[in-house]
């Protein structure tokens, strides 16, 4: 299959922006994404700290949560928006990409680890919300942070298991 030049392809990127849409619906995922991490950061306050709202390309939209054993050990969880599957999802990174590595090799035979192929950004990467209401902001709120409390008790026991 050959791929088609840039300039072969900006005539349908230009379609795909001419209505807007695109943009209307990107910038509402991104603010639910940032209300989000205003509630994480009040809800725990003293608990985990909570960074600013990131971006990738157009593909992910996340905020990263420390406490003092993440911080320790150098590695931290993201809450993700996942613009292609247009899902959330928890991820456990390490501080730097050796890390990650390192922690890859190590929790190898866990729960949600691929023995086969680590994935690009994170240790291991888990759908929090497979189907999220964008309509209804309080629920999808309650719904990951209900996901988030029990994937990290999860997550911690994993960690502290493989030490």
């Amino acid at each position: 299959m050959s791929v088609k030049s840039l300039n072969a392809r900006i005539s349908a990127y230009k379609e795909a922006f001419a209505s807007g849409e695109i943009q209307r619906t990107y910038q509402n995922l991104v603010g639910i994404v940032q209300n989000l991490r205003t509630d994480f950061s009040k809800t725990y306050v003293g608990e985990y700290t909570v960074a600013n709202v990131l971006h990738g390309y157009i593909d992910f939209t996340y905020f990263y949560l420390q406490n003092d054993y993440l911080k320790k050990y150098k590695l931290k969880l993201a809450i993700v928006l996942n613009h292609h599957q247009v899902h959330f999802e928890l991820w456990l990174l390490g501080q730097t990409k050796e890390v990650q590595i390192a922690y890859w090799d190590k929790l190898k035979g866990a729960k949600w680890v691929n023995e086969n192929s680590m994935p690009e950004w994170a240790i291991f990467e888990i759908v929090m919300l497979a189907k999220p209401d964008f309509d209804d902001p309080e629920k999808l709120s309650e719904s990951i942070h209900s996901s988030f409390s029990v994937l990290t008790k999860d997550i911690f026991d994993i960690l502290l298991a493989y030490e």
